[in-house]
């Protein structure tokens, strides 16, 4: 089977891309001795990805409990549930620790601290901290962290910061500077707690961006990241991984041609791409992705999705587009803006190597 067999829309992805891009981040938490890469599956959301990502069923982070619970079937059982727990969740955590895994969750509030110390499961939970992104943690030096930490007692397995706010940097130098000041604010919480007599074992960190370019990694223990393993057309402007190395495309096909205008419609449209629009904020705006031939490689004019709808993509571009090349039913390939959205809008990866034959279909796991 090759590209030109399967229906469209479909996402494709590059294995030779991928395993540059797991290489890219793997060679930069090595320049930190006994620093940890806990890969964020939230991204790839599949077991093959996996396999090359975390090898030998190392430890990984996930952002749902269907994702904690494919993994944990599949033989990852080290996991951190990355997104704030609720106490109605804490019943499907403890079943999963049950059978063999063993998912730690996280929280930045003392009632459900409390409920994760008086449940009867094995659960041991992470302090979120908030290292500058304002979304979820409580502050470093604030009250509320030695509060939550005494409440979840002997569960306390350490704390955990996102630093998301690395991606309005602009360059290495932004990167590292961000990154620093969550090492310095993380480490600096961990050592309160420690004054006050609690173990913190777990010292965790991370962002795509700041893993690849932070110049201190002191009192860490380890690093998550996710979106690095396929990239996207907005971690390409800021540096976490090659511009041309994105691994995922939507395969599409051309659906109306009008030359008057200069656009094309394709067949993938919002659900397959996503309305993302990352790129906005980024030195070029890609729209709603990037248009490349069936090959990988750039068109005339660099055509862009201008316009998403349901299932329609309007192509745009900056020169003629070459209409003679490009009849209805041509096949061409999106290359996305936030990867993240745009593969969980699919089901599968079509997988490649660097050529139009398909080596091989792999699941990915979808919901919540």
């Amino acid at each position: 089977m090759t590209l030109d067999d399967l229906p469209t829309p479909c996402l494709v992805l590059d294995l030779g891309v991928l395993k540059r891009n797991l290489a890219l981040m793997q060679a930069a938490v090595a320049r930190f001795p006994g620093l940890m890469l806990r890969p964020h599956m939230k991204t790839a959301k599949s077991v093959e990805v996996a396999r090359f990502a975390a090898p030998g069923f190392g430890p990984i982070t996930v952002s749902t409990l269907a994702e904690a619970r494919y993994f944990a079937e599949a033989g990852w059982r080290d996991q951190i549930y990355a997104v704030g727990i609720t106490p109605a969740k804490l019943d499907a955590v403890a079943a999963l620790n049950a059978a063999g895994a063993a998912v730690k969750v996280i929280t930045d509030d003392v009632e459900a601290a409390r409920a994760i110390a008086a449940h009867p499961g094995a659960i041991q939970a992470l302090v979120e901290v908030d290292v500058g992104e304002a979304r979820g943690g409580v502050a470093p030096d604030g009250g509320a962290l030695p509060e939550i930490a005494a409440a979840l007692g002997p569960r306390l397995a350490g704390m955990l910061s996102h630093s998301g706010h690395s991606y309005a940097g602009r360059s290495p130098a932004e990167m590292a500077a961000i990154a620093e000041a969550e090492r310095l604010a993380i480490t600096a919480a961990a050592a309160r707690l420690r004054e006050g007599g609690l173990v913190v074992p777990i010292v965790s960190l991370g962002s795509s961006p700041t893993a690849m370019h932070a110049a201190r990694m002191d009192g860490v223990t380890e690093v998550r990241a996710g979106v690095y393993m396929f990239g996207d057309l907005f971690q390409g402007q800021i540096a976490t991984h090659p511009l041309d190395d994105i691994a995922v495309t939507v395969l599409a096909s051309v659906i109306g041609r009008r030359p008057d205008r200069n656009t094309l419609l394709l067949d993938a449209g919002a659900l397959a791409l996503s309305k993302d629009r990352s790129t906005q904020a980024a030195p070029r705006d890609w729209g709603f992705g990037r248009v490349v031939d069936l090959a990988g490689h750039p068109l005339p004019g660099e055509p862009m999705v201008a316009r998403a709808y349901q299932e329609h993509g309007e192509v745009h571009a900056e020169a003629p587009l070459p209409f003679e090349s490009l009849p209805v039913g041509a096949r061409l390939r999106v290359v996305p803006n936030h990867s993240c959205l745009t593969a969980a809008a699919h089901d599968r990866y079509h997988v490649v190597e660097g050529g139009r034959e398909v080596i091989a279909t792999w699941d990915r796991v979808n919901g919540w």
